[in-house]
């Protein structure tokens, strides 16, 4: 069973940035699409990036061209920049492959992003 462990949240002021880190143990990482999702208040869990094994790259409309995946499989480890954050970004932020319910690993303890002035 791969562990996922995020980090990089904090508190920032809107139009700041953060970069997150998910840290994935097992090799199986570089066979894997992999995403970041996050989850508000309230609110149910979104995927909010995604990158496929050969880097191909998705993104949802509310965080396009301010938010970029990347990820490095020598380190078993993805990225999430994070550009121009604003309040309705503000949510706990986790990493996961983008497979079915069944096939997801189990989900780490997140990291919390709060934009807030």
């Amino acid at each position: 069973q791969v562990q996922l462990v995020e980090s990089g949240g904090g508190l920032v002021q809107p139009g700041g940035s953060l970069r997150l880190s998910c840290a994935a143990s097992g090799s199986i990482f570089k066979f894997s699409a992999m995403g970041w999702y996050r989850q508000a208040p309230g609110k149910q869990r979104e995927l909010v990036a995604g990158m496929t094994r050969s880097s191909s790259t998705n993104y949802a409309e509310s965080v396009k061209g301010r938010f970029t995946i990347s990820r490095d499989n020598a380190k078993n480890t993805m990225y999430l920049q994070m550009n121009s954050l604003k309040p309705e970004d503000t949510a706990v932020y986790y990493c996961n492959n983008m497979g079915t319910i069944a096939t997801m690993w189990s989900w780490g303890q997140g990291t919390q992003v709060t934009v807030s002035s």
